[in-house]
């Protein structure tokens, strides 16, 4: 199984901000992923759990074994073709939304970055900092640059959380959810099937509904970019595909 046409997805994601591409994985590489998800220590500090969602963040550092799983030729080829040759791992969330999940995110654009320190340059405002782990808004040029790969490891739609969409969002700038206007922008909902990938600009306006209908919802969040930081400034989870 072997990925073509990336040269389709990769104008749709310039021109609309998202682009979905299914059989990226087999359902033999899901399931191994799965099977090492099933094994782990969910009682650690970076691991998020409540009734609606658990979430690990600095995924492919807290589970290095997962990473050869997850970094198949068909996804490096994505990368490469799609992204560009120099394009790294900047960011890596797991989240599963389990069967009976409340859980629903509003609209909203990823507007941070996970660096390794607090420090003052100027352009990059406001910081957050969780459990030692830091988050600041760059400038837009970094922000403009990064590309998000969402893998599925199960069927997803409308009913399970899938993400909707407003397209070509992600070109005019800081978009503020409140301001959206119904009136030109449409929704799209982006059907994903398992083993399957959504690629997305962090700019994009996107959100999910609650689980209806009594399925899983579980998703690797993998940010990319081909730009080094200023000044001393690093990556927190800079590796390299």
């Amino acid at each position: 199984m072997s990925v073509k046409n990336l040269e389709l997805y990769k104008s749709h994601i310039d021109k609309y901000g998202f682009s979905v591409i299914n059989t990226v994985f087999s359902d033999d590489e899901v399931e191994e992923i799965i099977n090492v998800l099933s094994s782990i220590d969910t009682s650690r500090e970076n691991f998020r759990k409540s009734e609606d969602l658990f979430a690990i963040r600095q995924f492919l550092k807290e589970i290095p074994d997962i990473k050869e799983l997850i970094f198949t030729e068909n996804l490096k080829k994505v990368i490469r073709e799609i992204f560009g040759e120099k394009y790294f791992v900047v960011k890596s969330i797991y989240f599963d939304k389990p069967e009976t999940s409340n859980w629903y995110v509003a609209y909203h654009q990823d507007l941070t970055i996970s660096v390794d320190k607090k420090m003052e340059l100027q352009g990059f405002g406001p910081w957050t900092t969780k459990q030692n782990q830091f988050a600041v808004q760059p400038p837009m040029d970094i922000l403009e640059n990064i590309y998000t790969i969402r893998i599925h490891l199960d069927d997803t739609d409308e009913n399970n959380g899938a993400l909707k969409v407003i397209p070509e969002s992600h070109s005019k700038g800081i978009y503020r959810p409140e301001t959206i206007d119904w009136k030109v922008e449409t929704e799209n909902i982006c059907n994903v099937r398992k083993g399957g990938i959504m690629l997305m600009k962090p700019l994009t306006l996107h959100g999910s509904n609650r689980t209806t209908n009594g399925k899983k919802r579980r998703v690797i969040h993998i940010e990319f970019s081909d730009m080094e930081l200023p000044e001393a400034l690093k990556w927190s989870e800079k590796m390299n595909g």
